[in-house]
């Protein structure tokens, strides 16, 4: 019986972790085809900036929506209906027949995914017991970098071969699919496998969650790494492409190294906060920030392509334990009624920096005739607030202290 529930429970972890890769490469195939995309629309650096965070406008705006609704109508329901619903903008995106269809597709594409990662967490919550939780969790956020590592290997040759018109109706199509596969794996005798453990839950209410202290906190630490992370991701292609003159096929090749980097630092973040820094999570992230500011600043000035990739693939490697941090310790602090929405609005923090850096730093680039060092800077501004962040954060302990508790037998004690 106990390796039927473990056969189930690693069944549904693979499956989230494939719907976090496939929401991945469904992005970044605009981050691969805008160099195209550009040149069919003649679109400046300001406006491609426009473009990419459109996504971002819509993907934002639902996550605290997305958090309430998976916990009041469970994750089988919200994460089957996001995979349908930003499938289809997938499939318009290559459809859009000017710079606003554009722009409106993109923008309903992200209120779309943007129900995906609260009930991706919830549904961790609702499958693994408390202790285990941060392992799950660690695994399941490690396909954003993995992702980062197929979605070039993809999606740079289909645009190559196929346009990216295409590209996205295929993307779309394989979406649909992957719905179906949620929607029968997800079933609630599925869900529910561990009839044999009880935990103490509190009952707090969402307004309870944007009282407390260290949801801001971790959500200013996620807009800090997002702001790095889809900074890099949006402008390093152009940068590549534009700036150090490789061909797209070696462009979408090379970027896909220093994701997997990004990879294996959470993966190696989330077992160090599980065993030798338990209780250390901000130290951790403190760290890991300080030298991330330090390869950025010499990514700048990096006399070569093979040192660009290579300080890209620190600053990635050690973003790792910061995500484990972020997306491991409302497991560890918060209470699983409201696990959906806390993760919906730490991950409000982390979308706002997403949808703010692509445009920003387009926005310098553009005003600095074509000079990346002011887009470079202001992420790296961004990292300093999130260290400033970090230091604050108190990773121990019960944030909400005063809430009456019950057990899962709805006792109250």
């Amino acid at each position: 019986m106990k390796d039927t529930k473990n056969k189930k429970r690693h069944m549904i972890l693979t499956l989230l972790f494939l719907g976090w890769c496939l929401s991945y490469l469904d992005r970044m195939a605009m981050n691969v085809g805008i160099v195209e995309i550009a040149k069919d629309f003649n679109l400046s650096p300001s406006v491609m900036g426009v473009v990419l965070s459109s996504f971002f406008a819509g993907y934002a705006l639902m996550q605290l929506p997305g958090g309430w609704l998976a916990d009041k109508f469970g994750s089988r329901k919200v994460i089957t209906i996001a995979i349908l619903t930003w499938s289809l903008f997938t499939v318009l995106t290559g459809m859009a027949w000017s710079l606003m269809s554009m722009i409106i597709i993109r923008f309903m594409f992200g209120l779309g995914e943007g129900g995906y990662p609260a009930a991706s967490s919830k549904a961790v919550a609702d499958v693994f017991p408390k202790e285990e939780r941060t392992s799950a969790q660690t695994i399941m956020m490690s396909s954003n970098s993995l992702g980062g590592v197929i979605a070039p290997l993809i999606a740079t040759p289909l645009l190559v071969w196929i346009g990216w018109q295409n590209l996205f109706i295929a993307i779309g199509l394989a979406g649909v699919l992957f719905a179906g596969l949620f929607w029968y794996y997800l079933r609630p005798e599925n869900m529910q496998i561990e009839t044999f453990y009880k935990e103490q839950i509190q009952i707090t209410s969402f307004k309870d969650v944007l009282k407390i202290s260290t949801s801001w906190k971790l959500a200013i630490m996620w807009f800090a790494v997002s702001t790095v992370v889809w900074g890099l991701i949006s402008w390093m292609p152009p940068y590549l492409v534009n700036v150090r003159g490789l061909d797209l096929m070696s462009m979408g090749m090379l970027t896909s190294i220093p994701a997997l980097f990004g990879a294996l630092g959470v993966i190696i973040g989330g077992q160090l906060i599980k065993s030798l820094l338990s209780g250390k999570e901000k130290y951790l992230s403190i760290v890991s920030l300080v030298i991330m500011i330090v390869s950025l600043s010499l990514l700048l000035n990096a006399p070569s392509v093979t040192l660009v990739i290579v300080y890209q693939s620190i600053c990635m490697f050690f973003h790792g334990p910061v995500v484990a941090t972020v997306f491991s310790l409302p497991h560890k602090l918060f209470p699983k009624n409201v696990l959906g929405s806390t993760f919906g609005m730490v991950n409000l923090g982390g979308m706002i920096g997403a949808f703010l850096a692509p445009m920003v730093m387009g926005y310098l680039i553009e005003v600095f005739n074509g000079l990346y060092f002011s887009a470079f800077m202001y992420i790296i501004v961004c990292a300093v607030l999130g260290i400033l962040a970090a230091a604050s954060l108190n990773s121990k302990g019960n944030p909400i202290s005063n809430a009456p508790i019950v057990t899962s037998n709805d006792e109250v004690i």
